[in-house]
C-alpha cells in the first residue's frame, strides 16, 4: 500500500512501472524462487520417495513381527487342534484316588527318595 499511497494524481502512477518501483534492483525478485524450482522439486521427490521407503520398512517389520509370534490357530496343523481340545477336557478324578491308594504296592513307610544319596 505505501507505493500505492506516493502516486501523485489519482490514476497516474509516477515512479511505478509494471507494479515495480524504478529503484528496485531487481524487478524479478519475487520469480526468482522459479529458478531453483529444479532443485526443489528433487528435494520434494527425495522426501517422498524416503517417507516411501520408512513406510514400506515398518510394514514389513510389523509383518515379520506377526510371523513371530505362535498363534496355534493359525500354526498348528489341524489335527493338533482337536487333540489339544481333548487334553484341555482331561482331568483328575478324586473319586478314584482312594482307590488307587488301597491297589497300591508301595511301602508307605519307605524313607523319602533324594537323588544322589545311596542307602
Amino acid at each position: 500500500l505505501p507505493d500505492l499511497l506516493e502516486h501523485s494524481s489519482p490514476g497516474i502512477d509516477v515512479g511505478v512501472t509494471n507494479g515495480h518501483k524504478d529503484s528496485d534492483p531487481n524487478p524479478f525478485a519475487e520469480y526468482m524462487w522459479m529458478e531453483n524450482e529444479e532443485e526443489y522439486n528433487r528435494q520434494v521427490e527425495e522426501e517422498l520417495l524416503e517417507q516411501e521407503f520408512l513406510e514400506r520398512c515398518f510394514q514389513e517389520m510389523l509383518e515379520e513381527e506377526d510371523q513371530d509370534w505362535f498363534i496355534p490357530a493359525r500354526d498348528l496343523p489341524v489335527g493338533v487342534g482337536q487333540l489339544q481340545q481333548q487334553l484341555n477336557g482331561l482331568s483328575v478324578d478324586d473319586n478314584n484316588a482312594d482307590d488307587i491308594v488301597r491297589k497300591s504296592s508301595l511301602n508307605p513307610e519307605a524313607k523319602e527318595f533324594v537323588p544322589g544319596v545311596k542307602y
